[in-house]
């Protein structure tokens, strides 16, 4: 059959699409750009013959998955490629659109591509939600390192046991009143933005509440069986269902690690053996939820009453599994610190670890829904 295919290789931008294909014969030639448009890409398939014969492939990237979708409605197979894990040869000091159109061809058709998993319609929005808020809380705290900051400059201090950013706070520096209309006005805007910041979080967090209401009972079932554990509330656990997907399409717990990029980092040759720092080369989002719920396991294992309420009416298999995380991890966490071992350093190791038994939930959970389906 991969003697009669073609592979088409499409260098994606926002504007236009560099195109090559690989023929069976093993030549590679381009077939110039066209525009990055629907009816562009259906007539460049129609002008190629059979849909059935042809399998594209093109870079994740800004342009997302639409081209994925507009072929797949073409009845052509199409992958979305790792870019991070594109061969490049190491000599090679140009580049260009018709260059890279080619190199994806000639790399697909012989098998050198890593493609990624592309999420559904569904996945996919949700996921935008979820970093909607991401941003937002990321807003909001600028809004608020600003204010405070500006405070500190003109020698404004809360009262003794003041909290910052609790009500009684917020009371106190709506109270403030400076004589310089210059001030006065600073003072006014870092307030609204900050107080508009809270508000767009709070809408953000409501939005996923009712998208998680109208999602699949799959994934609503997988976002409570994840809440199970500690330090992993209703945010935290929509946006691990939302960033994996499907977590029963990986093999084992050891390659959701790799895919969140928490292992070490090594290099090693002959008798010498290196491992430096954690490789990154993951999905980030999945990596700092892991990461902030693993400070969680440095107290002793417990379950407070917001741990019983999110338990309620999760299954006492999941139950077990998230208590014998609470125990594991919090003896790797105390061992680790015993060793001397830098905080954070623990803490991801931790969080590495987690992630072996938010894999293990989540394809029990998947794995019972489905077979609640057949059933």
């Amino acid at each position: 059959m991969k003697e009669t295919l073609r592979f088409l290789g499409l260098d994606v931008h926002a504007e236009t699409i560099a195109v090559a294909i690989a023929e069976p014969d093993g030549s590679v030639h381009s077939l110039g750009t066209i525009a990055n448009r629907a009816e562009s890409i259906r007539k460049l398939v129609k002008k190629l013959g059979s849909a059935e014969r042809l399998k594209a492939c093109y870079e994740a990237g800004p342009t997302g998955y639409v081209l994925y979708w507009q072929l797949v409605e073409l009845g052509v197979l199409c992958e979305v490629i790792a870019p991070t894990l594109m061969p490049v040869k190491p000599g090679d000091r140009v580049k260009t659109d018709r260059r890279d159109a080619e190199r994806l061809a000639r790399s697909y058709r012989s098998g050198d591509l890593t493609p990624v998993w592309v999420p559904g319609e569904g996945s996919e929005s949700l996921r935008d939600l979820v970093r909607a808020r991401e941003a937002a809380k990321q807003d909001q705290m600028r809004a608020r390192h600003r204010l405070s900051k500006f405070l500190l400059r003109t020698g404004q201090r809360p009262a003794t046991g003041v909290k910052s950013w609790t009500l009684a706070y917020m009371t106190w520096v709506k109270k403030i009143h400076y004589t310089q209309a210059a001030r006065e006005s600073t003072l006014l805007d870092y307030l609204h933005e900050v107080e508009h910041m809270a508000e767009r979080v709070i809408r953000l967090e409501q939005a996923i509440t009712e998208a998680v209401k109208q999602s699949s009972p799959e994934m609503q079932q997988v976002v409570r069986g994840l809440q199970a554990m500690r330090g992993i509330a209703q945010i935290s656990a929509v946006t691990i269902a939302a960033e994996l997907g499907n977590i029963s399409r990986f093999e084992s717990a050891r390659q959701l690690m790799g895919y969140s990029g928490t292992v070490p980092s090594e290099d090693s040759s002959g008798k010498r053996t290196r491992r430096g720092s954690i490789t990154k080369t993951g999905n980030a989002h999945l990596r700092r939820i892991a990461v902030e719920a693993a400070w969680s396991y440095r107290l002793r294992p417990c379950l407070g009453p917001a741990l019983r309420k999110r338990q309620e009416g999760v299954s006492e298999e999941i139950k077990e599994i998230a208590w014998k995380a609470q125990h594991r991890l919090h003896k790797r966490y105390m061992r680790l610190s015993a060793a001397g071992k830098d905080q954070r350093k623990i803490v991801i190791a931790v969080g590495r670890e987690m992630l072996g038994f938010i894999w293990a939930i989540g394809v029990k959970t998947e794995t019972a829904g489905r077979q609640q389906i057949a059933a």
